[in-house]
């Protein structure tokens, strides 16, 4: 669930910032490349696991690399929210995309937070390998 209200969160965000218009073009376009990004790698995780690719690409830690791509993109979400909500001078759309960069920052951490709760539980108490070999 926190997938995806962080990735309509992103989008709306992204939204916001593109049909303001500007006062900072290093700024927005910055905000505009990490959202993006940080949709398509939702997206390719997202599909990862809903085809089981993890199951045919065994050489990639699939987890290590999950874990990763979140700490990043979220802090660089963060950074770009930051930026973007110093350079809008009071535009209600690009406050607005601030404001969800900065929702969609906690989103992602919230995220990274269950999903590393999870997978330490389910490892611990062996319940992923029961599931997986039933």
């Amino acid at each position: 669930m926190s997938l995806f209200t962080s990735q309509v969160t992103l989008l709306i965000a992204f939204i916001c910032v593109r049909s303001s218009p500007w006062t900072s073009y290093s700024a927005y376009s910055y905000f505009e490349v990490v959202t993006i990004c940080n949709l398509i790698m939702i997206l390719a995780f997202y599909l990862v696991h809903l085809f089981r690719l993890y199951r045919a690409l065994t050489c990639i830690s699939w987890p290590l690399s999950e874990l990763l791509h979140y700490l990043i993109g979220t802090l660089l979400l963060l950074i770009a929210s930051i930026v973007a909500a110093s350079k809008s001078y009071s535009q209600s759309g690009l406050v607005a995309g601030a404001i969800f960069g900065f929702i969609a920052s906690f989103l992602c951490l919230a995220s990274i937070w269950l999903s590393y709760k999870i997978s330490c539980v389910t490892q611990s108490t062996g319940e992923f390998w029961l599931s997986e070999h039933r």
